[in-house]
């Protein structure tokens, strides 16, 4: 049985992404210095971060 085009191909999933997840995002800004997580609380309202690859 074939798969229907509209699945796409397995090297589409290949793509870099452009969102980062939350955890990759605090793992950024600890490499950069811009958090401090005993003094932060809360994992809301964190600052940008550049994509690092």
């Amino acid at each position: 049985m074939s798969r229907h085009p509209s699945f796409g191909k397995a090297i589409r999933s290949a793509k870099k992404r452009n969102v980062l997840k939350r955890f990759e995002r605090v793992d950024v800004l600890k490499k950069l210095g811009r958090i401090n997580l005993e003094e932060r609380k809360k994992v809301t309202g964190l600052p940008k971060t550049p994509i690092m690859p």
